[in-house]
């Protein structure tokens, strides 16, 4: 009897702490360390007194290939990047699962899209997906330069994977970093991301 309740208090204590450390909204960002395509490890830390921009991709979800194939994501990287942003784009297909590429396989697909990240992480095991609740690709995080997680969610307001609505769609991942940027209060810190599931 008391060697279960004291597993159910382990199992307990450890739940109340994994929910502690998830990311919300105007919390400090979880930390995390994750390798690159180099096998360079980054830390969230590294990037302390910086905006960072998180985004979940899987290289073959159509969702994914709307903001690629139409380089809008590249320039959204872009823009991010010559305000002083740091983008960090984040695999965590697991093995076997749609979109784990070996990282020289993903090195070349970056490659080919003239994609402009400051690193391409892999989280294979999930954890940092976890961590952060990413379910879609793409899912998008903006942590600002005090490390508070400011925007979460979707990356436009057109949940399809038809190019041709780019014409019309509010891009809240650039909002979110005007606003911020400019001393304003994020108008849409949250939104409802959409894409494929994030293949765990």
């Amino acid at each position: 009897m008391k060697k279960t309740l004291a597993l159910v208090l382990v199992a307990f204590v450890a739940a109340s702490a994994s929910l502690f450390a998830a990311a919300e909204i105007g919390q400090p960002a979880p930390d995390f360390t994750l390798t690159d395509l180099q096998g360079k490890s980054h830390s969230l830390a590294d990037y302390k007194g910086k905006y960072v921009v998180l985004e979940w991709n899987n290289p073959d979800c159509p969702f994914v290939r709307k903001h690629y194939d139409s380089g809008n994501m590249q320039k959204l990287q872009q823009e991010a990047e010559k305000k002083g942003a740091v983008w960090l784009t984040i695999n965590s297909a697991a093995s076997g699962k749609q979109g784990a590429y070996s990282p020289d396989q993903l090195a070349q697909i970056e490659k080919e899209k003239n994609a402009a990240p400051t690193a391409y992480l892999l989280d294979p095991n999930g954890k940092v997906g976890h961590l952060y609740g990413a379910k879609t690709t793409p899912h998008m995080f903006i942590i600002d330069s005090k490390g508070n997680l400011i925007y979460a969610g979707g990356i436009d307001d057109k949940p399809t994977p038809d190019k041709a609505d780019l014409q019309t769609a509010t891009n809240y991942v650039r909002a979110a970093l005007d606003e911020s940027m400019a001393g304003k209060p994020v108008t849409t810190p949250t939104s409802r991301p959409y894409g494929c599931s994030v293949k765990y």
